[in-house]
């Protein structure tokens, strides 16, 4: 007499999973690799999930970049007490934005995509563009004064933190130190002059002096 078949097992549903995990996981990925070794595919993996079902909480991979960005601003930047005088308003606050991003240089290498920004992070850039106007910059000038304080700041980290990178991994001669180390004096007399401590000139911390000098130059004259 034939036996009854066995009841087939249902395929049980994913375990349900939330906006902060999502958000959690994505940051431990970019913090240990970096952004480019955060995709929808590992996350889901590392999360247990499947990529079908990360999309019912972020619409893409760009959506997750504005998360976390938002979730490290919130985490990290403290509005700081604001002087009276509009021009240090500007490098208070841009100096606070600058201080947060380097202690996290992977914020910088979103951000410089220059179409991805953090909402709560825009109080700080109203800061800065207001800061301008207060000084005389008709507001469209402003915007562009930003811009100019923004190129120096992400790019300023941007430099550093490659270049560190760079030396933890190799220490070997880089080759602008094998370069300076044959500098013709003839043809080069600066340089030749300054060669054997170039790298640690070039090493120092002088984001603040490079920000009130570009600062002073925007409002050169108001």
């Amino acid at each position: 007499m034939p036996q009854p078949s066995a009841p087939r097992k249902t395929q049980g549903r994913p375990p349900r999973i939330s906006r902060e995990e999502i958000i959690e996981t994505a940051r431990r990925i970019v913090d240990e690799g970096g952004v480019d070794r955060l995709t929808m595919r590992r996350l889901a993996t590392e999360i247990g999930s499947t990529p079908m079902a990360l999309y019912h909480h972020v619409r893409d991979k760009e959506e997750l970049l504005v998360l976390l960005l938002d979730d490290y601003a919130a985490r990290t930047l403290r509005r700081p007490e604001l002087p009276a005088h509009p021009r240090e308003r500007v490098v208070v606050a841009a100096t606070a934005v600058h201080e947060a991003l380097a202690a996290c240089p992977w914020i910088v290498e979103v951000l410089t995509a220059d179409d991805l920004m953090s909402t709560t992070a825009l109080w700080f850039v109203e800061q800065i563009v207001d800061g301008l106007v207060e000084c005389g910059l008709s507001p469209d000038l402003a915007v562009h004064g930003y811009r100019a304080i923004w190129y120096y700041t992400a790019g300023e980290i941007v430099v550093r933190t490659t270049a560190a990178r760079r030396r933890a991994d190799d220490d070997r001669a880089t080759y602008r130190e094998q370069v300076f180390a044959d500098l013709d004096p003839s043809e080069l007399p600066r340089l030749a002059q300054v060669a054997d401590h170039w790298a640690p000139l070039t090493a120092e911390d002088t984001y603040l002096d490079g920000l009130r000098a570009l600062v002073n130059g925007l409002l050169a004259g108001r």
